[in-house]
C-alpha cells in the first residue's frame, strides 16, 4: 500500500513537472516582441547605427524650452541644427513626443522625407507632416497637464525616402522606417505650463 502511494505521488510530481514546464515554455513563446519602433530597425544588417548630435540656437540640452514654442505661445517648433549626418543618408525623419504624458507617450510632432540638411529653421514645414496626438498634422508644442516634462526631439537618418502620405500616424510611420535607419540622435527640453 506504501509503495503504491509513493508511486502515484510520484507521477503526479512528475505530471505537475510537466505541466509547470510547458507553462513556462509557452509563456516565453507568448512573449510579444515589438516591432513596430524605430529601435526594431536595428536589425543584424544595421549594427553600426551612428549618432547624430541635434541641438537648438533656442534652448541647451536638458535645458528649458522657451514659451514661445509652446502652446503657451506661438506654438511653433524651434530651430533645430545637426551634425554627423551619414553622407549616404536619403532622408531624415524628425519625431517630438512628451514621455512624460499622464496617459502615454504624447507625439507632438511627426515629419519624414526631410532633405539631409544640417538646420531645420523655425516655424517652418522641413518635410512631409503627419498627425500627431492633439489630431492635427503639424506641429503642436508643448503643453503638459502640469508639472514638468520632459520633450525630446529625435532625429532618424534613414537609407531612403518614404512612400507615406501626409497626415499618416506614428505607427505607419514608424513601420516604414524599420530596417532603414543608419543614424540617430535626440535633444531634450524641458516645460512646465504657464
Amino acid at each position: 500500500m506504501n509503495r503504491k502511494a509513493g508511486t502515484v505521488v510520484l507521477i503526479f510530481l512528475l505530471a505537475g513537472m510537466l505541466l509547470i514546464s510547458g507553462c513556462i515554455q509557452n509563456e516565453k513563446t507568448e512573449t510579444p516582441v515589438n516591432t513596430k519602433s524605430p529601435e526594431a530597425g536595428k536589425g543584424d544588417e544595421n549594427m553600426d547605427i551612428q549618432n547624430i548630435k541635434v541641438s537648438s540656437s533656442a534652448f541647451a540640452a536638458n535645458g528649458s524650452i522657451p514659451g514661445k514654442y509652446t502652446c503657451d505661445g506661438a506654438n511653433i517648433n524651434p530651430p533645430l541644427e545637426f551634425e554627423g549626418i551619414p553622407e549616404e543618408a536619403e532622408s531624415l525623419v524628425f519625431i517630438v513626443d512628451d514621455p512624460d504624458a499622464p496617459m502615454k507617450t504624447f507625439t507632438h510632432w511627426i515629419v519624414w522625407n526631410i532633405e539631409p540638411v544640417a538646420k531645420i529653421e523655425e516655424d517652418t514645414i522641413p518635410g512631409v507632416e503627419g498627425v500627431n496626438d492633439f489630431r492635427k498634422i503639424g506641429y503642436g508644442g508643448p503643453c503638459p497637464p502640469s508639472g514638468t516634462h520632459r520633450f525630446f526631439f529625435r532625429v532618424y537618418a534613414l537609407d531612403r525616402q518614404l512612400e507615406l502620405k501626409a497626415g499618416a500616424g506614428r505607427k505607419d510611420l514608424e513601420n516604414e522606417m524599420i530596417g532603414h535607419i543608419i543614424a540617430e540622435g535626440e535633444l531634450m527640453g524641458k516645460y512646465s505650463k504657464k
